[in-house]
Formats: structure tokens, C-alpha cells, sequence
């Protein structure tokens, strides 16, 4: 049976449907919304045996059929998910998992496709509706419902799923999902906004929300969905109760060491201890679990405790206090900039490396090919945490870190007119203790100041927790790693001192009221201010002159129809130019000419040379052309590439000129003035003005030409050469202009 729920949001419906497709799926729902339309199913597997994790995992792709278009590439189909389908990956994942039951440990796997794309709405908002609805329509235990909405600012005025034209003119673009009562997670960016948009932001996404989720109770509701019961492990109080008794003050002492990799080996010490005391030679793995589960358990009461009753940190700072920062900045020598940022022990090397057009991006979407000119990427090796595992490339945390810190810092770079430079920033993460991507945010914004880059101004981002027991909150500034592994939620904002640039929140309890974000917001504030203080101390304001190794660009603009010239047949023209100089070239469709290198002589013989390929005749001006072909009436000379004119046998020589052999031939390299270009293109050429101009001697001639004409009888003046000749086609035909010139 298909059903069909709907409803009006922001001028368009949005409609939810199962029961159509996919139906051996335990949860499937299309959601359709303007034309776009999305398949998003949910499947729950077996427990693996073994796992001390919950597996659930979230697919996200893009076909691109559905925007009626054929993948590029060798092999015309969609491969490995491109950076954009990592991101909604991610989206649908974060708030998803903390609704999954406590020890719950079946396989999840949630996959969306999106079927149709129309250039108005962008799918990845109802593929989260869509996943939210397929597990609240199934049988699988989860704590839903969801609902998600982007929001805009355009004009100072609120936006609800802004269109992707509306968001190139918005100031803000805010994707949030949460429940019926608190916002569970959030991500996007904004050019500068003050806390307050935020804070309206999000009330106003929670509004759409609930529209949301009264939708897919709807749904649920003529579903008749019916949960599988779950029950959670059970936890042995009475060895809880003796561990805390026994361990508590240990474990209290492991966890308050302020160096990382201290407290984790006292804390694995005294876990290997207790497990040794209770186990023994007894080979009872189970047991060893257990204790360990146990063991954990109790760290996280303890942690969370002195966070809470002690108002202080495992490291001994204040919940507002920021880790000590040291930055050094110009570190790699031949770089076009660096820096190394370190917030207690979380430590980012970041590099800037400066390019041309053709070093941009290019990336295949659903709406077409589309370029980007500033890059950020972020690598997590495993040695900065102390671990040896394989290299397979980045993964999806290190995608969405990258693509966090890459939105951060994008709002304050120069325009391509201000900067016609192809940005990328690789920031290698050398330590991390917690906050790594908002270290990336700093180190890679001060790399820029280093490689000269004139940012508008200076970002940092700082990383929030949180702990929450009973009434008792606690908002915690530059949170550690096991802050963020015990704590409850993971708030990070980035910005300037003119408000924010990006936003990221995940909770991991089922939310938070307005006055905590608030003060979240205001206490994140104030640590980003201090960052920020801490940065500009170090590089007060981008450096004036690019490194001397940094390529210089130099932008000429042609004339289109002179583009073919420049690049010449097969690109054998611009190619003899990159060899001869050694510079970097790139011509745009336009007619814009972006000459690269960091050796000033090589780009102003480049430009010379450009300049000559793509130049247009001028009247009056003088050229050095080459003898291509004589005629009985005068020189066709090339002046300019593929651009020939003529010399008339009259303007040879001062004197009558019989033979044009005479005078000049082919091969020849002559000065020759332009005097006219016909309506039809055709270019006249004058070797003897040339020559007098050269000779400085124009002015003798004209005079003496003046006395010739002054003393020539008026009947025969009309009869005279004006030095002016003509592309007619009477040239060289017996009687026609050459043998007047000749009687004469």
C-alpha cells in the first residue's frame, strides 16, 4: 500500500511517500521537494560478533541521471563519493547516532540516492528528512523522530531553504536538524554575523522542525510502525560499587595529569592491574571486557564529577581558561607561506602554496562543472595521537575537518579581481589533544598573512563542551580529547572579531535550551577574541610583498578574436612562449590573460610577446614587418601575426619607383607606417613616411611637398598622388592607377 503524507514549508511541498519502491528494505521513504526527490532506505543487520561499538553506517549518492546529465571520466559512471557526499554523509550521521539505545550493537546501514535534482533546491536537507523518516517508519529501535532545514540571511531577512541562487547573495547558510524540543545538530558558515543571527537562526529553525516531525509522525502513525524491543546490556552495580570503592581515588589521580600521554598510560597501567587482580591466569576474555567497560565507566563518573562539583578541569584550567598558545610563523623556507600553531597539545603545521587558474579545481556535480579557487585540506596522521596505523587516504573526519576550517577561513579572502591567485592550504596535523580542525583554522589564516595574502581579516575558531548532570551544566572552553570523548557536546565556532564564519555543533544528549547555547555562543566568543589577540601579537596584519619565490601574476586582457592568434595552431604559439620565458599562462574564455613567475624580466618579455601576438593594427603607428609578397604594384608586408598590408609602389621611396624589386623583396624586414584600414579590414602601409619619421625629417618633407603643390598649376593638382592608396581594383590593370603613377 503506498502512503503519501505532505505539507507546505517555505512556499514549496514537501512530500513523504512508502510503500511504492524498495520495499524489502525494513524502512524506505522517497521525499520529493520542488523537483527534487530523494530514496532513503534503513537496514538492520545482525550484530557482528565481538564489536564494542555500535556499526552504523551512512551512504549518501548522488546519481547523475537525476539532473540529466552522463558522469566525465574514462568510465561514464559514478565512482568513489566526491567531498560533497562525504558532507551529507556526515550530516545524516551526527545526529542520528546519539538516538540509537545504549549498547545497542546491530548493523545499520542507512542509504540515500538522490533520484532527481532540479537547480533550485539542493538535495542533502531531504536526504536527512528522508533518513530520519525511513528509520522512524522501521522496525529498528531509535529514538526519533528528526527534522532538518537550511537556513539563510539575505538582506538582514531570515530565509527558510534558500535556493541555490538565494545562497550566493545570502550571508549565512546554516543546515540544522534536531528534535521536536532541542537542536541536535548544526553546520554551515557566515560572513561575519554576530551571535544574536545565530541564536535567531537556530530559533527559527527549530520552528520548521516541528513541522518537520509532525509530517513524519503522519507518516509513522498511518504506518502503524511497530519498534523491536531493546533491552540494554545490564551493568553488574554490585562489581561497579566495589571498583569505585577500590579504584576511585586511582583512577581520580590517573585522569587529573595534565600531559596526555601520561594519563593514558597510568590509566591503562591501572586498568591492566585491576583486570590482572580480578581475572589472573583465568583466560575469560568476557571478563576482561567487562571489567574494562566497568573501568571506563566509573573514569568517565569521575571526569565528569570534578568537571562539575570542582569546577575545574582534568588539566587543572578554569572552564573558560584557554590552553597555552605559541606560534611560530615562516617556518619552511621554501614555502610561499607557513605556520605552526600550537594550543596546548594540539599542534597544526600549516602551508600555503599559491597558483594560476589553472591550478583551480574542477569538480563534477549534479548542476554541472563548477571550479574552486580556494582549497583547504586537513591530514590527520597517525602518529600525532601516538598510534601506528596504514595510510589510505583521508577519510570522512579529515574530509568535514578540512571542509569546516576551508569555510572558516573562505569569507575573509580577496576577491579573484583583488587576487587573481589559486589559493590551497594543507594543514598537517603534527599533535592533537582535542580541537585539531579549529587549530587548522588559525595556522591556516596566519600561513595566508605569511604568503601575503591581504585576508580582510584575521579568524580562529576555539571548540566547546559541554557536561550536563541533572540540573548542573557546565560549559567548557578548548576542550581536551577526553573531554570530548566523555562530554556531551562538541560545539565548534569560528570567526573574527566581527562575529562568526562557521558553526558546527554536535550534541550527544538530546539537546540543549536556548540559554545554554547562548552562553556557549558568548563564552566561545570570548576565547576566539583571546585567540585571536594571542595571533595578531605574533602577525599583526598580512605581509605587504609576496615571498621572492611566490610567482608573480601579471593580467593583460586581449581581444577575444585575438585569442586563436595568441594560442596558435595546435597551441604551438603559446607553447614556444611558456618555453622561451618559462612562465605560466593561462587564457580565459573572455580574453583575460594570466601571466605566473616569480621571475619579473621572464613575465615582462612574456607580456611583450603576448601583447604582440594579440595586438590590432593602429593608424599611425609604426611597425617592423616582414616582405611576404611584391607585386607590380607594391609589398604586401606582415606586421602583425596573420595580419598582412600593403605598400603601394608610390609609398616605396621618395622617388618614382619603376620595378617594386627595386626597392624591396621578399624576406626583407622593413619600418612601415599604417595611413589607412579599409572599412573592410585591408591595412595601408607607407614606407617612406616611415622613414621620414625615423630620419626625423617628416617635417622637411611636408614643407618641401607644400612648395611643389603651392607651385603646380591649379588644372593639374587634381591630377596628383595623395598619398593615399587604395585597395580598388583598377591596381595593376593596364590604364588603371599604376600607369598613371607611371606617366607621372
Amino acid at each position: 500500500m503506498i502512503i503519501q503524507v505532505q505539507r507546505e514549508i517555505a512556499g514549496r511541498t514537501l512530500l513523504l511517500e512508502t510503500g511504492r519502491v524498495a520495499k524489502q528494505a525494513h524502512g524506505a521513504v522517497t521525499v520529493r521537494y520542488g523537483d527534487s526527490m530523494v530514496l532513503a532506505t534503513a537496514v538492520r543487520d545482525k550484530p557482528r560478533a565481538g564489536i564494542d561499538f555500535f556499526p552504523l553506517t551512512v551512504d549518501y549518492r548522488e546519481k547523475t541521471y537525476s539532473a540529466g546529465r552522463i558522469p566525465g571520466g574514462y568510465f561514464k559512471r559514478e565512482g568513489r563519493p566526491s567531498e560533497k557526499e562525504i558532507l551529507t554523509m556526515r550530516q545524516v550521521d551526527r545526529p542520528v547516532r546519539p538516538l540509537f539505545p545504549d549498547g545497542y550493537r546491530d548493523d545499520i546501514q542507512i542509504m540515500i540516492s538522490v533520484l532527481s535534482a532540479d537547480e533550485t533546491n539542493d538535495p542533502d536537507i531531504i536526504s536527512m528528512i528522508g533518513a530520519f523518516a525511513a528509520l522512524a517508519i522501521s522496525p529498528i529501535p531509535w529514538n526519533g523522530p528528526l527534522g532538518a532545514v537550511r537556513i539563510g540571511r539575505i538582506a538582514g531577512k531570515m530565509v527558510i531553504n534558500p535556493s541555490y541562487e538565494e545562497l550566493e547573495q545570502s550571508t549565512l547558510n546554516l543546515v540544522v536538524a534536531g528534535s521536536r524540543g532541542a537542536i541536535l545538530m548544526v553546520e554551515g558558515g557566515a560572513k561575519e554575523e554576530p551571535e544574536e543571527v545565530i541564536l535567531e537562526a537556530l530559533d527559527l529553525a527549530q520552528e520548521i522542525i516541528r513541522q518537520v516531525i509532525d509530517l513524519v509522525d503522519e507518516l509513522i502513525q498511518k504506518c502503524n510502525v511497530q519498534k523491536i524491543a531493546f533491552e540494554a546490556p545490564s551493568v553488574n552495580e554490585s562489581l561497579l560499587k566495589e571498583l569505585r570503592e577500590k579504584c576511585a581515588e586511582p583512577v581520580r589521580q590517573a585522569a587529573l595529569e595534565a600531559d596526555k600521554s601520561e594519563r593514558n598510560r597510568a590509566m591503562e597501567a591501572l586498568v591492566d592491574s585491576v583486570v590482572e587482580q580480578y581475572v589472573g591466569e583465568e583466560e575469560d576474555p568476557e571478563k576482561a571486557d567487562e571489567i574494562k567497560s566497568l573501568m571506563e565507566k566509573l573514569e568517565k563518573e569521575i571526569v565528569r564529577g570534578i568537571i562539575v562539583r570542582d569546577r575545574r578541569r582534568v588539566d587543572g584550567r578554569a572552564l573558560d581558561e584557554v590552553r597555552p598558545i605559541s606560534i611560530e610563523i615562516d617556518l619552511l623556507p621554501k614555502v610561499h607561506g607557513s605556520a605552526l600553531f600550537t594550543r596546548g597539545q594540539t599542534q597544526s603545521l600549516a602551508a600555503t602554496t599559491l597558483g594560476t587558474t589553472s591550478d583551480e579545481q574542477r569538480i563534477d556535480t549534479l548542476l554541472g562543472e563548477a571550479k574552486k579557487h580556494f582549497m583547504l585540506h586537513y591530514n590527520f596522521p597517525p602518529f600525532c595521537v601516538g598510534e601506528s596505523r596504514p595510510i589510505r587516504g583521508p577519510g570522512r573526519r579529515e574530509i568535514g575537518h578540512g571542509v569546516l576550517a576551508e569555510r572558516a577561513i573562505a569569507s575573509v579572502l580577496p576577491s579573484e579581481e583583488e587576487f587573481p591567485y589559486t589559493i590551497r592550504i594543507v594543514s598537517d596535523i603534527l599533535e592533537s589533544n582535542g580541537s585539531s580542525s579549529m587549530a587548522t583554522v588559525c595556522a591556516g589564516c596566519l600561513s595566508l598573512m605569511d604568503a601575503g595574502v591581504p585576508i580582510k581579516e584575521p579568524v580562529a575558531g576555539i571548540a566547546m563542551g559541554l557536561i550536563k548532570e541533572g540540573s548542573e551544566v557546565r560549559v567548557l572552553s578548548d576542550i581536551l580529547g577526553l573531554e570530548d570523548h566523555l562530554g556531551d557536546m562538541d560545539f565548534k565556532v569560528t570567526g573574527t572579531r566581527k562575529g562568526i564564519t562557521a558553526f558546527q555543533m554536535d550534541l550527544k544528549i538530546e539537546g540543549v535550551d536556548r540559554g545554554t547555547m547562548g552562553k556557549a555562543l558568548e563564552q566561545a566568543r570570548a576565547g576566539r577574541l583571546l585567540i585571536l589577540d594571542k595571533m595578531q601579537e605574533k602577525m599583526p596584519q598580512p605581509r605587504a610583498e609576496l615571498k621572492p619565490f611566490a610567482p608573480r601574476i601579471d593580467i593583460l586582457h586581449i581581444p577575444v578574436a585575438k585569442i586563436g592568434a595568441v594560442v596558435g595552431p595546435g597551441g604551438k604559439v603559446i607553447r614556444s612562449i611558456i618555453q622561451e620565458t618559462g612562465v605560466k599562462i593561462d587564457i580565459e574564455d573572455d580574453g583575460r590573460c594570466i601571466i605566473a613567475s616569480a621571475d619579473g624580466e621572464a613575465m615582462r618579455r612574456a607580456r611583450e610577446l603576448v601583447e604582440y601576438y594579440s595586438a590590432e593594427v593602429e593608424i599611425g603607428k609604426i611597425y617592423e614587418g616582414k616582405v611576404v609578397r611584391t607585386e607590380s604594384y607594391g609589398a604586401f608586408v606582415q606586421i602583425l601575426p596573420g595580419q598582412d598590408g600593403l605598400v603601394h609602389i608610390s609609398h616605396l621611396a621618395e622617388h618614382r619607383v619603376e620595378r617594386t624589386e627595386d626597392v624591396v623583396r621578399v624576406g626583407d624586414v622593413i619600418p612601415v607606417k599604417v595611413i589607412d584600414i579599409t572599412e573592410q579590414g585591408k591595412v595601408d602601409l607607407s614606407l617612406k613616411l616611415a622613414r621620414r619619421e625615423i630620419e626625423g625629417t617628416t617635417e622637411q618633407y611636408e614643407a618641401r611637398d607644400r612648395e611643389r603643390e603651392a607651385s603646380r598649376p591649379k588644372q593639374d593638382r587634381g591630377d596628383r598622388d595623395r598619398g593615399r592608396p587604395s585597395h580598388r581594383s583598377d591596381r595593376g590593370r593596364p590604364g588603371g592607377r599604376d600607369r598613371r603613377d607611371r606617366r607621372r
